[in-house]
């Protein structure tokens, strides 16, 4: 557990030492607060529209905005992450290979899983952080909202962002842990997310590559929590993405210390 720790408490001071955190987070919080507001202007003029063609029929209007805003900006913020949060991960063993230092790590009595969780939990954390301000703008939203909006869609949405941020950081490690480039980390971060985002796109009919490709799209896994349904199968799946990405860093961090010996 000292281990652990040890590597936690180096990714964490490592992360609020680099600028490339701060950006990332400066960025994010940026498209959100533009999105927010965007998703603020769609849903009011799409609600006085409705409004408008509600009383030349002489009938009632019934749009629930809160909720209408709820859900375009959280599903945007999804889309956000799935792009911004693997960009978290590409130096975290990269930057080691290339300097040198993952040698170091190698001789200490640190094991690779305690290196592994202990690099993964620090990215997990600085995801928390970047999602905290996020939260702002639901209280803005409730404070500002008549009726109200739906408390109960929060949990479940922010556990799916989580969800989601903690797969793609997962995936993020592994692939860092192949190169000593960054560049070249990131960019197939990239394109794993890219590719991730696409395939509910390209998987249509009914057959079986379509529903399986359908099945591996990660936002479609994201949606339900977005309704705030805290969805079994989406736990299941995101569960299976993380464990996934940490078995296979696992072994990448065992193979450098065999290569070693």
């Amino acid at each position: 557990m000292r281990g652990f720790y040890a590597i936690y408490r180096k990714e964490m001071s490592h992360y609020f030492v680099s600028p490339v955190a701060y950006i990332i987070v400066f960025v994010f919080l940026v498209l959100t607060g533009i999105f927010f507001t965007n998703a603020l202007a769609e849903v009011n003029n799409y609600a006085n529209t409705m409004a408008m063609q509600s009383m030349e029929m002489g009938q009632t209007a019934s749009v629930d905005v809160p909720s209408l805003v709820l859900r375009f900006f959280l599903g945007t913020i999804g889309i956000v992450v799935l792009f911004l949060t693997p960009m978290l991960t590409m130096g975290i063993y990269s930057e080691e290979r290339k300097r040198g230092t993952m040698e170091l790590l190698m001789t200490s009595p640190i094991t690779d899983a305690q290196i592994v969780l202990g690099k993964y939990f620090a990215s997990l954390s600085l995801l928390a952080i970047m999602l905290v301000p996020a939260i702002f703008y639901m209280f803005y939203l409730f404070g500002h909202s008549d009726p109200a909006a739906p408390w109960r869609m929060i949990p479940g949405a922010f556990l799916g962002l989580f969800l989601l941020g903690g797969a793609l950081l997962a995936l993020g490690g592994f692939m860092s842990s192949l190169t000593e480039n960054q560049i070249v980390s990131a960019v197939s971060i990239f394109g794993i997310s890219l590719v991730l985002w696409l395939l509910d796109i390209f998987a249509q009919g009914n057959g079986a590559i379509a529903q399986a490709l359908q099945y591996a799209a990660i936002l479609k896994h994201f949606d339900p929590f977005v309704q705030g349904v805290i969805d079994t199968t989406g736990l299941v799946f995101f569960g299976s993405w993380i464990f996934l990405g940490i078995f296979l860093t696992l072994r990448t961090v065992e193979s450098m210390r065999w290569r070693r010996a």
